[in-house]
């Protein structure tokens, strides 16, 4: 059992906790600027910098990689020494390397400043889940909790632009860095106050030899898949993923050996926190085909600047708003399987769409697609997340949490891989005969190489790769079609057993149920 200061199972939230959730959403906010406004920043530094095309690569992606690697890791560590603590630690970790980032005078001193950004990120995302789980033991509050928890992240990403475009404006690279210290610091003020500790007393030591086949196992795939969604070529990139994967079974074999695990595998017995998961990734996987390549399209097809582009993808996050804030409460009435199976057809629709989208009609269609695409999405991350966290033990909350975000993040890793390479090969099929190697290459060196070539020139250049690459979009339309329509089918076949959410009139067979 665990230590709680929260309230008992059954009791609802009160204000207090509410006033937490409110706590736990800007640690969420931060992180989520964090993945946006650097692209932004990107040739504000580079000209300060004057990092080689690696070391900006690194100072890019260093963070989102160091974050997914250690989300299991840190949701152990949450579990065995406090989630409030560790939330606080990462806190004040996360605002210290935001000023070494802000302040940095070399590409070497940034990049490791990016590391120590991704690495405190870990601690901070599965310990807020974790604590909610804590807080928020009625199902429907704790459903509606979460959806809150997912919309910040989703404006954050949105604002993120905004934010960093108006700093730009008027101070220098580093500021964009600089907005995580004060948030960092009301944070570790506040915390201990409104946010209950909570841990597993039983969990016994941490096995220093678990958390480096976890590192090795997530970070060698995660590696692998970006560098094929990158679309380099040879054989490191596969053998990374094998080889993560070859990893991940000897992590699997000795946490069924140890007294303490890492990761209780016993969790995966429950068809609820399995099946969630697999839906999470497949669902994931799919959507990271619009987040993937809707900027490229809006930027490199339409000609719109990274501001205006940020500012046409605000549409996106207030849907996931809206149907992150509306599947817990359709949940109460209906089962969640058909909930989130019905959301998956809503998508079905939107991905379909994007197959109509062509190089002329503009945002307007693209965005619509978007819209109903990513609507119909969201019940999926809600109720799938909360799902994970709802049937874990109490004690395993921080580990499920984390479990539940790296579900995630290899979800976006293999999407971006998926559907990166579904396009490419589309833009590479139908860019053939064209004389240009960069323009044979991919849109982007289309586009850089259009820019010294005069305005007829330019035009012929850039008109057939535009195409092309719509193509591949379209292409990937379909493919997202077809992987929710599996999404659909796997839900109403995996978790129709499932109560809606807090039925008070479930059966006796209903709440056996949420417990298989």
């Amino acid at each position: 059992m665990s230590t709680n200061e929260a309230a008992q199972p059954g009791l609802r939230a009160g204000p207090r906790e509410w006033l937490g959730l409110a706590v736990l959403t800007l640690p969420l906010l931060v992180l989520a600027l964090d993945v946006s406004v650097l692209f932004l920043a990107a040739p504000h530094l580079g000209t300060d910098l004057r990092p080689t095309s690696t070391e900006l690569l690194w100072i890019l992606d260093v963070y989102g990689f160091l974050i997914a690697g250690f989300l299991v890791t840190m949701g152990t560590v949450g579990d065995r020494i406090g989630r409030r603590k560790l939330l606080v630690i990462g806190a004040i970790a996360f605002a210290l390397a935001s000023a070494l980032a802000a302040y940095s005078t070399s590409p070497v001193m940034l990049i490791i400043a990016r590391a120590a950004l991704g690495v405190a990120g870990a601690t901070l995302m599965p310990s807020t889940l974790a604590l909610i789980s804590t807080m928020f033991q009625d199902p429907r509050q704790r459903g509606f909790a979460i959806g809150i928890w997912m919309t910040t992240f989703s404006a954050g990403i949105s604002i993120g632009p905004i934010v960093g475009g108006a700093l730009l404006e008027s101070f220098w690279w580093g500021s964009v860095f600089l907005i995580a210290v004060p948030v960092m610091a009301l944070l570790v003020i506040v915390a201990p106050m409104l946010l209950p500790e909570s841990r597993d007393p039983d969990a016994g030591k941490l096995d220093l030899l678990s958390v480096l086949l976890s590192l090795v196992t997530i970070l060698s795939i995660i590696y692998g898949l970006k560098e094929i969604a990158a679309g380099h070529s040879g054989w490191l990139p596969y053998a990374a993923v094998v080889i993560g994967a070859v990893v991940g079974v000897a992590f699997t074999r000795r946490q069924m050996r140890l007294a303490n695990p890492m990761i209780d595998l016993r969790l995966f017995k429950t068809r609820a926190f399995s099946a969630a998961l697999a839906l999470l990734l497949l669902g994931i996987t799919a959507i990271n085909g619009v987040n993937f390549l809707f900027p490229q399209f809006l930027q490199s097809v339409l000609g719109l600047s990274p501001m205006t582009a940020g500012l046409w993808m605000i549409p996106l996050a207030l849907a996931a708003v809206v149907g992150s804030l509306t599947a817990p409460l359709l949940a109460r009435r209906i089962r969640p399987a058909f909930v989130i199976a019905g959301g998956a057809v809503i998508s079905v629709v939107g991905f379909l769409l994007i197959t109509q989208v062509d190089a002329v009609s503009g945002a307007g269609l693209l965005m619509v697609a978007g819209v109903v695409t990513i609507t119909g999405l969201s019940p999926m991350g809600v109720l799938t997340t909360d799902m994970v966290i709802g049937t874990a033990p109490a004690e395993k909350a921080g580990a499920a949490a984390a479990l539940s975000e790296t579900s995630g993040e290899l979800g976006v890793g293999l999407g971006v891989a998926v559907m990166g390479t579904v396009a490419t090969a589309i833009y590479r099929a139908e860019m053939t005969e064209h004389p240009t190697q960069a323009a044979r290459e991919g849109l982007n060196g289309a586009v850089a190489a259009a820019k010294d070539l005069p305005l007829d020139q330019a035009t012929a250049l850039l008109e057939p790769a535009r195409e092309a690459f719509t193509t591949g979009l379209n292409v990937v339309g379909l493919v997202g079609a077809m992987l929710l329509v599996a999404l659909a089918v796997l839900s109403a076949s995996l978790l129709r057993h499932l109560p809606p959410v807090g039925a008070e009139n479930g059966t006796a067979e209903d709440s056996q149920a949420m417990i298989r």
